[in-house]
């Protein structure tokens, strides 16, 4: 006789719950999977791009030689880069050399030399390999970490490109951005919060903001194109501009976030100031804003960490040009992480997929550096309140 208190479709369901908590579990480790999957071919592929090889050469200084560096007459000069060769002169003038002298210098191995002594992939015949083998042997070709991915700006010799100009572009982009959005964002969700009126025009605007996160992002860059540079003349490439694209995409997050915020403080916290004869703004600057602090950075970080990813509105404005120079200041021409990454992307030769992978590992751990500090920054915040 069937138990009346146990439902007739009870071991149905718990076939059902199985299955999709199996369903569910599944879902969870093919997203680990690959994600693990994806980060390991991309450390794999960047970490040769971290070491580099210099060839040791003695140079004796002639007047040929400076006025020809390309006229060296070492053996050693084949799997010498040309960039190398070509600033020859400028070394030597820093060295002070006179006519004659000789010192020893660790110059830039080619890409051809480079390639093949990392994946035996070059265009030499075999007696350059045997040559090439031998000199590793005798320690005249060896391996050091490769400082100028860091250092040096983007060039058309892939052996001397370097990621600096890219990152230096998307630290002044992002300082005139959160320069901009921070404040202006703030502002706005505090009125729209604290002191606008309950009005139809109120409701209007804020469902636009909300839905302005729905944008596409390359519709901010033809906005930035129109108003910025076309209307305002601003210098197209500049990270002023690129900044300001930036900031306008960002608005919406920090606004919406911030009010996000401001209602997470307690209203008897308000209502306890005001019964203490407190005026609105002293009640908003010492007791809201403190409470909605850590909510609000972690906006801003947010968006920041969205932001410094975005490719498509800086295309627009010009920041996917060929810029080898390090920008100085918001006004001179520059290029950002991502649209190195794009133009690295698209070139033929095999060294830049070395370097492409080593450019989305630098922006990658910006990223993550960026979301941990939120995470910090919040956790503080809060153990201080409480």
């Amino acid at each position: 006789m069937q138990n009346p208190f146990i439902a007739k479709d009870a071991k149905a369901r718990k076939l059902k719950s199985k299955i999709f908590k199996g369903l569910s579990k599944f879902s969870f480790i093919f997203c680990i999977g690959f994600l693990l999957l994806f980060l390991s071919v991309l450390v794999k592929t960047a970490m040769p791009e971290f070491t580099r090889h210099y060839v040791k050469i003695d140079i004796t200084v002639t007047e040929k030689l400076l006025q020809n560096p390309y006229s060296l007459p070492n053996a050693e000069k084949k799997y010498i880069s040309r960039a190398w060769l070509r600033n020859l002169p400028n070394l030597i003038k820093q060295d002070d050399l006179k006519i004659g002298e000789t010192k020893s210098y660790e110059a830039i191995a080619n890409a051809d030399t480079d390639s093949f002594l990392k994946h035996n992939f070059t265009k030499f015949g075999d007696d350059d390999r045997k040559a090439i083998f031998k000199l590793v042997e005798k320690g005249v070709i060896v391996s050091k970490f490769n400082s100028d991915f860091f250092t040096k700006g983007d060039s058309k010799i892939p052996e001397n490109a370097g990621f600096a100009s890219a990152i230096i572009g998307s630290a002044l982009a992002m300082t005139v951005a959160m320069g901009l959005a921070f404040p202006i964002g703030v502002a706005s969700a505090i009125y729209l919060e604290k002191f606008a009126k309950d009005s139809k025009f109120t409701k209007f605007i804020e469902i636009n903001i909300n839905n302005l996160n729905a944008v596409p992002s390359i519709i901010f860059g033809l906005l930035g194109l129109a108003v910025f540079i076309n209307f305002f003349g601003m210098p197209r490439s500049s990270t002023l501009v690129g900044g300001l694209v930036l900031a306008v995409m960002s608005l919406p997050v920090v606004i919406v976030s911030t009010r996000s915020a401001l209602k997470m403080v307690p209203e008897s916290i308000s209502q306890a100031g005001y019964a203490l004869g407190l005026t609105k703004l002293q009640v908003l600057k010492d007791h809201v804003l403190p409470n909605a602090f850590s909510g609000i950075l972690t906006g801003l970080i947010m968006a920041l960490a969205g932001a410094i990813g975005e490719t498509a509105p800086l295309i627009i404005v010009g920041m996917i040009a060929f810029v080898p120079e390090i920008a100085t200041n918001v006004l001179n021409p520059s290029t950002v992480m991502p649209a190195q990454i794009y133009m690295w992307s698209s070139s033929p030769e095999r060294i830049y997929v070395e370097k492409t992978s080593a450019a989305i590992l630098v922006l990658l751990l910006t990223t993550f550096t960026l979301n941990l500090a939120a995470i910090i920054i919040r956790s503080q915040m809060q153990n201080n309140k409480n």
